[in-house]
């Protein structure tokens, strides 16, 4: 069983050890066959594709280990092969860049010097040709009265420059040299400027810091656009087109990727191929982005064309059907652990393998649930509820497990009560709450938009969602439709929206959630919570702008008036509609409910499930009235109970709800067997920790739809 722990990186961050990813890590996963060695003891393995292997793409959303993937191959892979990783979000100019810098030129010096980094029984690689083509990039801005920039621009190269020329302050000889031989230089009035200073600085590297074998790789930019074959022409129209921007400067990117790609081939060919074992690891994370697409998609047109460049490149992104992916072979997890069967289609696109990481499963959250509670302290169901609450998220499931462990009191915990404990992630930084912690890291960088999706959440569709933005955000805001904006942004993280919940994901909503209950510290009034539910119990009112009882019915709940609730079901329970009245009921009882921070002990609607408190009768009800209204009071606590994610399944109270619905069923003139069946798939559902399904016992119809087809409102 592969183990979720944590450990500390350089920096002080926290990170996830994994299990679960054997398809990725095992002697024979999918790791070992791209690079041919082993991750764990660096043994051979026979390449599963030799002359054209995919760019494997992780695929998932936030939290789904992505990125604890690629850093675990860099971990395992960088003593034994050349691995670089780049993370494209985090590439940003530094304050005094020039002209020159981009997210491309920012990215590849980075890349390069992790490859250089030593492994075993291998020289350090070197990187000639993209030395030679960000120095002449870097140029375009330099200028005989002024040595600063060129002097900044060459020192921000030196790692890169320093595995040509192992001399630490060889580039800073260079500028004065450079400056000298343009204002030596006769000038072309028609020659651009930026290719003149190329030129100059490309001569001056090639003499003062190539060896002889060296210099041939400037040969290698012969091959670019208007070169006709002679390489220093060929830098000199690279730093003009970097220059004149737009498309020229995305080609002069593209031809600056391909050149790591041809520095990296070098080093596996000639005379040193012999020395070297497996294939070099390139790790982009975010690949979605811009910068990923510029650092991936050159390398896949190039194999497309049939050239070879002997990488194994492992990218990841969060959005499973981003366009780059368009033609991508398509297999989840746990079909690469022996093969991937994969093949090159037509589309430049199907070099590429998307792998869907999948979430844990119930025995692998017990798993880590175990790891952290090696007492066995916690509740036995803890673990399930977990999974049930997170579907299986690894970031989610460790730092619950986490907390767990930690817990004071651990006998008492619920998944709800997890989120407001303590855990420390980072050594550099104080402890932070569990669905704060959370909450950052699915949405990070979300600043004021995380307030504004917790009031949202508690919407059930767009429309509702819009009436809380013009009710409790502002309606006219300047950027727009704020509930559309926040959709948008959802959407772009790839979180599902709708139906059914503006925030569809379960375990992002109740995060959200919790952020609207207590982020404004108003206990016991709760003050924005209420303000927020209040505001959605009157649109759904007869005269209110998106009238629904079920709806209407589910907020009285949230808001506590559960007596109008069980009313409501009373007066309709004769109708003949059964399934219709037990649909009604689910959607009622899916209501979030109000918790208190912190708080311990037996959920209190345990005992008015069971009978033992609250068991008042309305006044002037007959006798058969009255008791059908304290069994549809104890049914709508059981059933609210049972099926809050936040709460844990009570075998006691699942028992009563099952006898309960086989007395309605006795008591219906038409449902007996509606009902019935209700009593006996209802506590089988909740037992196999799945959605109550509508009708009962109907497979996959977990669904919480008001029962009257009423607005998604």
């Amino acid at each position: 069983m592969w183990q979720i722990g944590w450990s500390v990186d350089a920096g002080g961050a926290v990170e996830r050890e994994l299990y679960g990813r054997e398809a990725i890590f095992a002697d024979d996963g999918l790791a070992a066959r791209l690079t041919g060695l082993t991750p764990y003891g660096s043994a051979r393995v026979v390449y599963e594709h030799r002359d054209d292997p995919p760019v494997a793409v992780l695929t998932g959303g936030r939290g789904m280990g992505k990125t604890a993937v690629l850093k675990q191959l860099r971990n395992l892979y960088r003593e034994i092969t050349p691995v670089a990783l780049v993370d494209c979000e985090a590439v940003v100019a530094p304050e005094d860049a020039g002209p020159a810098w981009t997210p491309v030129t920012g990215a590849l010096p980075t890349l390069a010097t992790q490859l250089t980094a030593k492994v075993r029984a291998a020289r350090p690689v070197q990187f000639p040709r993209l030395s030679l083509g960000l120095v002449a990039v870097a140029s375009i801005s330099w200028t005989r009265e002024d040595e600063t920039r060129a002097r900044r621009d060459l020192q921000s190269l030196g790692p890169l420059l320093a595995t040509v020329d192992g001399r630490g302050d060889a580039a800073t000889g260079w500028v004065t040299k450079v400056l000298t031989k343009l204002a030596s230089s006769a000038f072309d009035s028609v020659a651009p400027m930026a290719g003149m200073v190329a030129e100059a600085t490309i001569e001056t590297v090639l003499e003062e810091s190539f060896s002889r074998f060296q210099r041939r790789s400037a040969d290698w930019y012969g091959s670019y656009p208007h070169a006709g074959g002679n390489g220093r022409i060929g830098l000199r129209q690279l730093a003009v087109d970097f220059e004149r921007g737009g498309d020229l400067r995305r080609r002069a990117e593209d031809h600056l990727v391909l050149a790591l790609a041809a520095d990296l081939l070098a080093a596996y060919g000639g005379l040193a191929r012999g020395a070297r074992r497996g294939r070099p690891v390139l790790l982009v994370d975010n690949a979605h982005t811009p910068l990923g697409r510029q650092l991936v998609e050159p390398l896949l047109r190039q194999r497309a064309a049939g050239a070879l460049d002997r990488i194994a490149v492992f990218a990841s992104s969060r959005v499973r059907d981003h366009e780059g992916l368009s033609h991508a072979v398509r297999r989840r997890l746990p079909e690469v652990a022996h093969a991937s069967r994969w093949s090159r289609g037509t589309g430049v696109t199907s070099g590429i393998l998307a792998v869907e990481l999948t979430p844990l499963d119930p025995e692998q959250v017990r798993s880590a649930f175990d790891r952290h509670d090696r007492a066995g302290r916690i509740p036995a169901g803890l673990a399930r509820g977990v999974h049930r609450l997170t579907g299986g998220r690894p970031l989610a499931v460790e730092l619950l497990a986490l907390a767990a462990g930690e817990a004071a009191e651990p006998a008492s915990l619920v998944p709800g009560s997890l989120l407001d404990l303590m855990v420390e992630v980072r050594e550099d930084r104080a402890p932070a709450q569990v669905a704060d912690e959370l909450l950052t890291r699915l949405l990070p960088e979300a600043g004021q938009r995380v307030d504004f999706l917790a009031v949202l959440a508690a919407a059930h569709g767009e429309d509702s969602a819009r009436l809380l933005a013009g009710s409790r955000l502002g309606r006219g805001s300047p950027d727009g439709d704020v509930a559309l904006r926040m959709r948008d942004a959802l959407r772009a993280d790839d979180w599902p929206v709708g139906p059914g919940h503006f925030v569809a994901d379960p375990l992002l909503r109740a995060l959200l959630l919790h952020r609207l209950r207590f982020q404004d510290g108003d206990h016991p009034s709760y003050a924005v919570w209420q303000a927020v539910h209040v505001s959605l119990r009157g649109a759904y009112t007869p005269g209110g702008r998106h009238p629904s009882v079920p709806h209407l019915l589910h907020q009285k709940l949230v808001l506590g008036d559960a007596e109008a609730c069980v009313g409501h079901l009373r007066l309709r329970f004769d109708e003949p509609d059964v399934s219709a009245w037990l649909a009604l009921l689910h959607f009622i009882a899916s209501a979030p409910y109000p918790r208190t921070r912190g708080s311990v002990g037996p959920d209190p609607r345990r005992a008015v499930a069971l009978g033992r408190a609250d068991n008042t009768v309305p006044r002037g009800l007959e006798p058969s009235a009255a008791e059908l209204h304290v069994l549809l009071r104890r049914l709508l606590h059981g059933v609210w109970l049972l099926s809050d994610p936040l709460a844990l399944p009570d075998e006691e109270v699942t028992d009563k709800m099952a006898h309960e619905l086989r007395q309605l069923s006795g008591r219906h003139p038409t449902g007996n067997s509606v009902l019935w069946d209700a009593a006996t798939h209802w506590p089988r559902d909740i037992r196999a920790w799945r959605p109550l399904s509508m009708p009962p016992g109907e497979p996959g119809a977990g669904g919480q739809g008001p029962g009257n087809g009423g607005p998604d409102a």
